[in-house]
């Protein structure tokens, strides 16, 4: 109980309201800002190769109709290369910075990837504990086990340095931390579908994690840029996969800042918010398969984060398209979507509901504003009011236009109490990285169908809320999204990354 209110707390004390937002500096200490690769100290360096051959996108969604590739040193490169590989290299003024295909708030991007895999050609004969380094697409091993592990089966942890977002966005920024992971997650999952592999988060305490890829191991990290352990993914066929035991390492992590800003409520709630992550019950209904379209990894090397939208409007082919892709995420069973549609032809402007999973719409129904007209357009797509929500989009999205000039912008809201009765504080983190997950789709999605999207980490939480006639916690908004067309800033130039 002790746990669940130190989540509750911190949710409600890092809320954006619009006379006073979270704790944050208030200005961007340039001479702290975090080195975005992480590197381990006298670790060995494998460089892996590339491979441009990727299936059609449209086929990710058939089940059974790629063939699974046998797990060696190319298709665990391919997997890598499209879930958290570089995507492109940008620069304007002088300055140069780095996209991956993982989408990342503010691209600082928090999350860290470690692999435990059995012997390969080209890594190593024996069982190996290895980081991935996507600046230069390698491994950097970290150990060699002794002991076999299952053949065709491999772990992939994940873990947050929290400092990289702190140094942003304050106390809000343990919530960032939490949707990278499921925006990895998913970017993961789908570089997966490509090689026909499946992937499974494994319901075991974090502490394991931790342990399996050293990271308990303080003396190897700067106090204020340990890692936290989020998620443990198991792709393969096998049906046991006992973690090995992981010594004392010897390679130390480099130092990201010269200096820190500490915000103790991080600590806090990371620590309150470990244990033995929770499984969801999956929808009960899965996407439809889109239309045949580009390679997969041409769509996921474009994926970009809009800065500014043109204003125009999309059909409601697309519109549907778009929401049902958010199914693909069967995981993320919590959540739905409150809608600001603007520009959709064949819609009516107004405030929407998509309802994701059809056994909360009695709930969703009596705990928002009783005088919703609830008006039904199909596959769970509800029409809550009439009218022009253009100005209160722009003014939740903390006035940022771009949830204004989207063809749509929207709310995850999430089933909130319960949840977290049910699974206790650990289930706070489960729902953001549901949500990061779906965001992750949402951008592949938008970019398939020549569209853009953008993330939105800043939003005035209760005034939404309000908007929606919610009085209680039973529901919470945790991320917010907009699509539609990117006005695409000529002054950057794009080079390939490797």
């Amino acid at each position: 109980m002790e746990h669940m209110n130190i989540a509750l707390d911190y949710h409600n004390r890092t809320k954006h309201r619009p006379k006073h937002y979270a704790a944050s500096l208030g200005y961007m200490d340039w001479a702290a800002q975090p080195d975005p690769f992480r590197r381990y100290e006298g670790a060995s360096l494998i460089a892996l190769p590339f491979s441009d051959i990727t299936p059609p996108y449209h086929l990710l969604f058939k089940s059974h109709v790629l063939p699974k590739a046998p797990l060696c040193m190319e298709s665990l490169s391919q997997l890598l290369r499209y879930a958290l590989g570089l995507a492109a290299i940008k620069s304007h003024g002088g300055s140069q910075w780095a996209l991956r295909c993982n989408a990342s708030s503010g691209n600082l991007h928090p999350t860290e990837c470690y692999l435990i895999a059995p012997g390969m050609d080209g890594i190593s004969p024996k069982a190996t504990l290895s980081h991935y380094t996507p600046k230069e697409h390698a491994l950097e091993v970290l150990h060699t086990y002794n002991e076999p592990l299952h053949e065709g089966t491999f772990l992939i942890a994940l873990s947050s340095v929290i400092w990289r977002e702190g140094w942003k966005y304050g106390e809000r920024s343990w919530r960032y931390c939490q949707l990278d992971a499921g925006h990895a997650y998913q970017s993961i999952r789908i570089s997966a579908a490509m090689l026909g592999w499946e992937c499974e988060i494994l319901s075991v305490n974090t502490e394991e994690i931790a342990r399996l890829c050293g990271l308990n191991q303080d003396e190897r990290f700067d106090p204020s840029e340990r890692e936290s352990p989020d998620l443990l993914i198991k792709i393969g066929t096998g049906s046991g996969f006992p973690l090995p035991l992981t010594p004392i390492l010897h390679s130390s992590a480099n130092r990201l800042s010269h200096s820190h800003h500490e915000w103790p409520i991080l600590e806090t709630i990371d620590n309150a918010t470990q244990g033995i992550y929770p499984l969801t019950i999956p929808l009960a209904h899965s996407r439809r398969i889109p239309e045949p379209s580009n390679n997969s990894g041409e769509i996921i090397l474009k994926r970009r984060s809009a800065q500014m939208m043109d204003g125009s409007f999309i059909s409601e082919i697309q519109f549907r398209q778009i929401l049902d892709a958010s199914l693909f995420c069967k995981e993320a069973s919590d959540v739905h979507f409150m809608l600001f549609v603007h520009r959709v032809e064949g819609l009516e402007k107004g405030l929407y509901a998509y309802i994701r999973r059809a056994e909360d719409l009695a709930d969703l129904r009596d705990a928002m504003d009783e005088t919703f007209i609830w008006k039904e357009f199909g596959e769970g797509l509800y029409l809550l009011r009439p009218g022009d929500y253009r100005g209160a989009a722009q003014m939740i999205s903390c006035n940022q236009e771009i949830a204004k000039e989207g063809a749509f912008s929207f709310g995850m809201l999430c089933r909130f109490s319960s949840p977290l009765e049910e699974r206790g504080a650990i289930g706070y983190k489960n729902l953001y990285h549901q949500c990061g997950a779906i965001g992750q789709m949402l951008y592949l999605e938008a970019t398939s169908l020549r569209l853009s999207a953008t993330g939105i980490g800043c939003f005035l939480d209760d005034e939404f809320h309000t908007l929606l006639g919610l009085r209680d916690q039973r529901f919470q908004s945790l991320y917010h999204f907009t699509i539609g067309r990117a006005i695409v800033d000529t002054r950057i130039t794009t080079v390939q990354p490797y």
